[in-house]
């Protein structure tokens, strides 16, 4: 037996049964160069009012720690909310993980519907709840009966993203309302990361409706991802006790510098939502012109089925100068790969060489 006090404790420490169990998640961010159309990310930049917060930050605010709570007030007034209903997070990651911690006992169940952003389950698997998947149908669109199947006596949280990544699809309103008011046990969080691109938002009714949560990002639509900044909508009361388990420098300072401005300067989202939904149409068309199967979508990117192929296009597009991602092991994306849609300018470079690498790799559409 060793007695080396490293190996003894080392051997003794473990940790618990619900981490080592669940899965882990490996973005593949090393070696973007090129046109960035794999992330989702707005391609082009943050607002111009953004970017002069950013040359006149004086140093002795890195000297500080962050006071988040005037920017909530600020980011309430936007939205027409009480300061009491938000809450700014280390983006939306933070929020689906301050959801988990605030609810979910090990014994409780959490649905999702799939495939859909990953970072659900796995917040909801460190908890060691049991992680209800409902699979979409080949049409990749929402599971609506499905999901009512799923909730059971012992669902504490529903996590669901309108629009949905990778697919696209969305979740009607009314939905997502009844779903709230028949399962008041439990928290429904909607995702609403890509709002901007589709335009319907459950946001006002968490004024009335005691469980249910929106978050938002600044990652997409205002480019602010490197800041890491989210937002967290819930009722007042709800929102009590998520406040607890968030720390109190949860945001960086910078980030809290540009949001205000971010926020303010609606012209520009309003100019880059209008880019991408132009691309988003054009980038359509020529799918179809080109035979490539693909998921009408409601977001910022197209899912499209490029088939057995999948890895040879997306190496073909990355000699092309364009990344895009493989979402081929997603569940039931077989052959899946994503394409982020920019600019007007920046997708037709996209669809300029997509084509270019269908050609090089020989791809004809699958029977």
């Amino acid at each position: 037996m060793s007695t080396d006090p490293a190996t003894s404790v080392a051997q003794k420490l473990r940790p618990r049964q619900a981490v080592e169990r669940m899965h882990e998640y490996h973005p593949p961010l090393a070696g973007r160069e090129g046109l960035r159309l794999d992330f989702n990310e707005n391609t082009f930049a943050p607002s111009p009012r953004v970017q002069a917060v950013l040359q006149r930050i004086a140093a002795e605010t890195l000297t500080k720690y962050p006071e988040r709570h005037h920017v909530e007030r600020t980011v309430a007034k936007h939205f027409g909310l009480a300061g009491e209903a938000v809450l700014l997070t280390n983006g939306v990651d933070e929020a689906i993980h301050l959801i988990c911690e605030t609810y979910i006992e090990p014994q409780d169940e959490v649905v999702i519907a799939t495939p859909t952003f990953s970072m659900y389950a796995l917040y909801a698997e460190a908890t060691g709840a049991r992680v209800r998947e409902v699979q979409a149908d080949r049409s990749l669109q929402f599971p609506y009966k499905e999901i009512q199947q799923a909730i059971q006596p012992s669902t504490r949280v529903i996590m669901l993203a309108s629009p949905n990544n990778p697919t696209g699809a969305v979740v009607e309103t009314s939905f997502l309302l009844e779903l709230a008011a028949a399962t008041p046990q439990a928290a429904l969080l909607v995702d609403e990361a890509y709002y901007h691109f589709h335009g319907e938002s459950v946001l006002s009714a968490t004024v009335t409706v005691p469980n249910l949560f929106v978050a938002r990002t600044f990652s997409k639509a205002y480019g602010l991802a490197g800041l890491r900044i989210g937002l967290l909508v819930g009722h007042p009361d709800a929102m009590r006790f998520v406040r607890k388990v968030s720390s109190p420098y949860n945001v960086n300072s910078i980030a809290l510098e540009c949001l205000p401005e971010a926020l303010a300067d609606e012209a520009y989202i309003s100019w880059y939502a209008g880019q991408v939904l132009q691309g988003r149409a054009a980038a359509e068309l020529a799918l179809r012109k080109l035979g490539v199967p693909y998921w009408p979508s409601h977001a910022n990117f197209i899912l499209m089925n490029i088939g057995g192929k999948h890895k040879e296009f997306v190496a073909a597009m990355r000699q092309q100068g364009v990344l895009v991602r493989d979402r081929s092991s997603d569940p039931g994306c077989d052959g899946c790969v994503r394409i982020t849609l920019g600019t007007v300018e920046q997708t037709h470079r996209g669809m300029i060489a997509l084509e270019k690498a269908l050609k090089e790799i020989q791809w004809q559409p699958e029977n």
